[in-house]
């Protein structure tokens, strides 16, 4: 395939708190294939064809109009199934979890069909950004394709979204449990943990689990060195639990995994 490839960055403003990194047209398959950890969020538009995304180790098939996103520390690659082209922006900043708690944007529920009629509106902007305003312009598609999506998406169902509000507010707690959302929610625990996993197709423990490795890997990026210090902060009472834990969501060692940064 031709690479048409079109690739635009921005520069992040210190007061933002939603920044956009990059807004791409991606139509190299080689490139599709190189796995890769996000160090942003990414919302991906399919603009072309079809294919696969693969999500740490988790397959999710995509075609034209599907929106995807994918979050900071992921692992993903693509592979196209049909001459497949996509657009994405990698955005970041303290206001990204208020809009996907907002959305109900989460593991289980990342992807978004029939969004064909924004492919025209990105790729009009895409083209005409400039280096003077690409930080305008990709945010102010961010945002719209956001508002789109409240529009278009069936509404998040407001009892998950009281879980995750007291989940984000308190994973960093060593005693944190679903026991304590259901106990502050007034519901039996295994309700709570079955009406998780039927609206947003992952366990609550995977939820949480999730949740505080994001914020341990938060941690090392912004200069934390001792793995029992970032353990505890983000909640694990056993640092060799939480090294475990760690590995397998992130496929290495935190030991490692600092070792990466610094080299």
């Amino acid at each position: 395939m031709a690479n048409k490839n079109i690739c635009k960055f921005s520069t992040p403003l210190i007061s933002s708190s939603l920044w956009t990194r990059r807004f791409i047209l991606e139509s190299d398959e080689e490139i599709m294939k190189r796995f890769i950890t996000l160090e942003e969020n990414r919302v991906c538009l399919i603009s072309k064809g079809d294919g696969v995304f693969v999500i740490n180790s988790k397959t999710l098939p995509f075609q034209t109009g599907d929106l995807i996103f994918v979050f900071k520390d992921e692992k993903i690659f693509a592979e196209s199934t049909n001459k497949c082209e996509y657009m994405y922006i990698d955005f970041y900043g303290t206001r990204s979890n208020e809009l996907f708690r907002r959305f109900g944007i989460i593991d289980g529920n990342r992807k978004f069909s029939g969004f064909d009629g924004l492919i025209p509106f990105w790729h009009e902007s895409l083209s005409r950004a400039s280096a003077e305003n690409i930080d305008l312009s990709s945010e102010s598609i961010l945002l719209y394709t956001f508002s789109r999506l409240s529009v278009s998406a069936p509404k998040g169902n407001p009892l998950v979204n009281k879980i995750i509000e007291l989940s984000e507010e308190h994973f960093k707690e060593i005693d944190f449990s679903i026991s304590f959302v259901a106990e502050n929610l007034g519901y039996n625990v295994k309700y709570l943990s079955h009406i998780f996993k039927e609206k947003t197709g992952v366990t609550y423990s995977e939820y949480l689990r999730d949740l505080r490795i994001k914020y341990a890997v938060s941690l090392f990026d912004h200069g934390l060195d001792s793995v029992k210090n970032v353990a505890v902060l983000s909640g694990f009472s056993d640092p060799l639990y939480f090294s475990t834990v760690f590995k397998k969501c992130i496929g290495v060692t935190p030991k490692d995994y600092k070792k990466g940064r610094e080299s």
